[in-house]
């Protein structure tokens, strides 16, 4: 878990993940890569646990959370909560949702909104923390960039048409357009993604939450 809170108590045969995650997030911390944000004092802002039931996959950090570490703390965190039916707590509990954005630091401004995450990040970073996390039952991904690197080949033409077939993706991905106040004109005109894709997510939020522990998704 790489914000403020005590490490949680876990079983033995999860202290091994444990362990490798903090030695993982130092080596995030010191990579010369991410030099730039260890001398502004920048930490990298996600969270994790072997426990994670779901992980929600976004772009970067924003400026608030990078300077409260506390990942979707804004009012795109607050919809986000809403969209997928959990509380605050279960939202930032390591052990049962994964906040994992593209990029662990917030990018700076660009002309139009915030930088992108950057493109060697994920890749580098993303598959050694994810075999980390047997447990994951769901896996969210929120905009173009984790949808593009997650989905592949399954990617469709553009974000709409990626979240219109949110069934190609069933039962252990769904993706979802981000869920900034900004957005509210792409919503007026996608309804279909308030009666249908909400309801689906929400279902499957629950779904992945109630089942059994155990190894399911593969990202090796």
């Amino acid at each position: 878990m790489s914000y403020a809170g005590t490490e949680p108590d876990f079983s033995d045969e999860l202290r091994f993940p444990v362990d490798e995650l903090a030695e993982l997030q130092n080596e995030i911390r010191n990579h010369p890569s991410n030099a730039w944000a260890l001398e502004r004092g920048y930490e990298p802002i996600y969270s994790v646990s072997p426990r994670s039931r779901i992980a929600v996959i976004g772009q970067a950090p924003g400026r608030q959370a990078q300077e409260s570490q506390i990942p979707w703390n804004d009012l795109s965190g607050t919809k986000l909560r809403k969209w997928m039916g959990v509380t605050d707590a279960q939202f930032y509990d390591p052990d049962t949702i994964a906040l994992l954005p593209m990029d662990f630091y917030y990018p700076g401004k660009g002309t139009h909104g915030d930088l992108p995450p950057r493109p060697e990040f994920a890749p580098l970073w993303h598959p050694r923390i994810l075999k980390l996390m047997p447990g994951l039952r769901l896996t969210v991904l929120i905009g173009t960039y984790a949808q593009k690197h997650y989905l592949g080949a399954g990617d469709k033409k553009n974000l709409t048409e990626t979240v219109r077939a949110y069934r190609d993706y069933a039962p252990d991905r769904i993706p979802l357009v981000h869920p900034s106040p900004l957005n509210f004109r792409w919503q007026a005109k996608n309804p279909w993604f308030e009666t249908d894709v909400i309801p689906a997510l929400r279902s499957s939020v629950a779904d992945a939450l109630s089942e059994a522990p155990g190894p399911l998704l593969s990202y090796s």
